[in-house]
């Protein structure tokens, strides 16, 4: 079944039909994409080729940096997955679809996923990257959470088996979670989150009466929040900074890290920094009126790109280094640019007039608490080119799964954990109750987003395969261990 189908005009919004008539509405989209039709993908003869879509984002990116963007990819299935939003995106348009849309992620695969610090500094578990989000189709973030778990399962050479098992924690943990917010008010389901002490709670309570790998994954889960504790600007400083002349200056590690003027060799140093002063004043008018106030305490020391993710790298990322008191009192912040989603071209383009305003308030609507520095500004560089960007904190309390040493059921719960907050995120902007209904109370639905990540990580290792073709065949550039 193509994605070609229409969906049924809805008509009115959620807020003005009964909840008996929006469960209807769930259940009567099973007519135009039944459940079990969430496990098609059938690539066509018209696929595109996927280094071309890779070759096409290159354009608009740091072309000495691509490579390096090439070589993180290389390194497994599951990296090169990581970076090929585009072409999951290009295949996603070509599934089913209920017709119910959400505020997507847009590139919900397990390492998009979690550990971060509040405003009030309780730590919470989230999607945590919004590069492409947009309004979609929910089907598609679960979809590509399932299928980045099949990926890391085979990555660890996991049974088949045991990545079914995995995969389906995806498809029954979203339903569960969706069905159990559906009947919760409206205020209660937007304060609802994934609270890491309560989780941690639920596994030490399991382990003192469990299996060994239960005990393990109590104790791996509880030294990974630990570690997120640790992982702070602050602790950010220490790696990346260093104190010259009696002031924080970054340490240049061409080319992961590189201070603005070695970037910009032959523009005077003094005029770029005026430049990304007045950013950083302009950047916090789409602030909060007390963050604003917050942000102007501190005073722009000095700027370095940094290269950073797998999928991002290419995109302008810099880290701004400022100070407050003294040296001492330092803020990090991180400027990431932020150009067009993979999903317009299947969706529609953003409504907002700027993409970094587009990320920033996708990441409000989706996550339940943000960071307080998150904002957006436009900028034009020396290059006389304007970008836009998104502005956040490099680091507050970051943590996130470990893919390497993960064990199959610690995968499993840990791919329910994401699919729950998944589901928690796209029930804050669309019908819960509409999806819900659709979704239903058998595991018909689970079944077939099992099946659907199969069939993916099977093309993705294909996709795979013709990437390492284009690196030996020298039509792709790549830089290696970096």
């Amino acid at each position: 079944m193509s994605s070609a189908t229409a969906p049924e005009d809805h008509g009115a919004g959620p807020a003005r039909r009964t909840l008996s008539e929006r469960a209807a509405l769930g259940k009567a989209a099973r007519s135009h994409a039944p459940r079990w039709s969430q496990a098609e993908f059938s690539p066509g003869d018209d696929r595109v080729d996927p280094v071309t879509l890779l070759e096409r984002q290159a354009e608009t990116r740091v072309p000495e940096l691509v490579p390096i963007r090439y070589g993180r990819m290389l390194v497994s299935p599951f990296t090169f997955f990581r970076g090929a939003a585009l072409i999951m995106a290009a295949d996603l348009a070509t599934t089913p679809r209920s017709g119910f849309d959400t505020q997507i992620c847009g590139d919900a695969h397990l390492s998009n996923f979690g550990l971060f610090a509040s405003p009030e500094r309780t730590m919470l578990f989230d999607v945590n990257d919004f590069d492409e989000t947009l309004p979609g189709p929910w089907e598609w973030d679960v979809k590509r959470l399932a299928a980045s778990v099949v990926i890391a399962a085979r990555y660890r050479e996991f049974t088949e088996a045991e990545a079914r098992t995995a995969a389906l924690a995806v498809g029954s943990a979203y339903r569960t979670e969706m069905r159990r917010l559906a009947p919760m008010s409206t205020l209660d389901v937007w304060y609802s989150h994934i609270d890491v002490t309560a989780l941690l709670e639920d596994l030490q309570a399991s382990a003192s009466t469990g299996s060994k790998t239960a005990r393990r994954m109590a104790e791996r889960t509880a030294k990974t929040v630990a570690k997120a504790r640790t992982r702070t600007s602050l602790q950010a400083l220490g790696k990346l900074t260093t104190v010259v002349d009696g002031e924080r200056r970054f340490v240049s590690d061409p080319p992961l890290i590189v201070p603005v003027a070695e970037v910009f060799p032959g523009v005077e140093g003094q005029a770029i920094i005026d430049q990304l002063d007045d950013l950083v004043g302009s950047y916090g008018r789409s602030l909060q009126s007390d963050r604003r106030h917050l942000l102007e305490e501190f005073r722009l020391v000095q700027v370095a790109r940094k290269v950073v993710g797998v999928g991002s790298v290419g995109t302008r990322a810099w880290v701004i280094l400022l100070v407050g008191r003294d040296n001492d009192d330092s803020l990090l912040l991180q400027a990431k640019e932020a150009e067009a989603s993979v999903l317009e071209e299947f969706v529609g383009t953003s409504g907002y007039a700027t993409h970094g305003e587009r990320v920033v308030a996708g990441q409000h609507l989706m996550q339940a608490a943000s960071d307080i520095f998150l904002g957006f500004e436009q900028v034009t560089g020396p290059d006389g080119v304007t970008r836009d960007y998104y502005i956040r904190q490099l680091r507050d309390w970051k943590g996130s799964f470990d893919v390497e040493g993960a064990v199959p059921a610690g995968l499993t719960r840990y791919s329910e954990v994401c699919a729950q907050a998944l589901a928690r995120a796209h029930a804050r902007s669309g019908d819960r109750i509409a999806i819900a209904g659709y979704l239903g109370r058998n595991d018909a639905f689970d079944q077939a987003i099992a099946t659907f990540a199969e069939t993916y990580a099977d093309q993705n290792e294909r996709d795979y395969e013709r990437f390492q073709q284009a690196a030996a065949s020298g039509r792709i550039a790549v830089e290696s261990g970096l």
